[in-house]
């Protein structure tokens, strides 16, 4: 399986370093080379690509920036700023090599991808408990947040602490179904009663009887867009 990889960064010298790279991998085809933020989503637009390489330092829009507005693209920060891995992994980033890149790291980064776009897909995900595995329809699951030091996943029945970051679930689920609304919130629009208007520009999301989620003022323009709403 050939993968798409599609290359970010300012510098032209580190975009042809990263083209020499991915094509002596092999099964891989560099679909295009970019400078900016604005352009990966241009290209994008228009070129089907599997994995965007994404520097951080960027004009216009930044890595970090870019990543969010990217879907259906795994991404891959290449970078030499290891103090923001921490963003990328929460902003949906599968991997983070730092500059200079060595061949091996970035096999193994595009491996991981190439591994995700194989896996197949289940309608149910597993969760470990005290009494077992519990194995949870997604069309069930209403939210997925953080309280203090925990993730918690919510059904209308049920509630259920995982061992796993709020990317790493927004990864195993898939796209169509649970929406970022909040740097600390997932929601399934699906089971969203209704949404109030707050004085900050964003939404409180009403869940059930009793769920009240935060929805950021930047959440809360794309569901606007979503919704063709003006």
């Amino acid at each position: 399986m050939t993968l798409r990889v599609l290359i970010a960064d300012d510098e032209l010298m580190a975009q042809k370093r990263l083209v020499r790279l991915v094509e002596a991998i092999g099964e891989t085809e560099v679909v295009g080379c970019c400078s900016t933020g604005r352009e990966v989503l241009d290209t994008l637009a228009s070129t089907p690509a599997d994995v965007v390489l994404l520097d951080i330092n960027m004009p216009e829009l930044d890595g970090i920036q870019t990543s969010q507005l990217i879907d259906d693209t795994f991404v891959i920060f290449v970078t030499a700023h290891a103090e923001h891995a921490l963003d990328a992994f929460d902003g949906g980033a599968i991997d983070y090599v730092l500059k200079p890149v060595q061949a091996s790291r970035l096999k193994t980064a595009l491996d991981r991808a190439r591994a995700r776009q194989r896996a197949p897909t289940s309608t149910r995900l597993p969760v470990q408990t005290r009494n077992g595995v519990v194995l949870i329809a997604h069309e069930t699951i209403t939210h997925v947040v953080i309280e203090g030091a925990s993730v918690v996943l919510y059904t209308p029945d049920d509630r259920y602490f995982l061992d796993l970051r709020l990317s790493d679930v927004e990864r195993a689920l898939p796209d169509a179904l649970l929406r970022r609304v909040h740097r600390n919130a997932l929601v399934n629009l699906d089971h969203v009663q209704r949404f109030e208007a707050v004085d900050s520009g964003g939404y409180i999301a009403h869940i059930g009887p009793d769920a009240k989620i935060a929805v950021s003022r930047k959440a809360a323009r794309e569901l606007r867009r979503h919704w063709k709403l003006s």
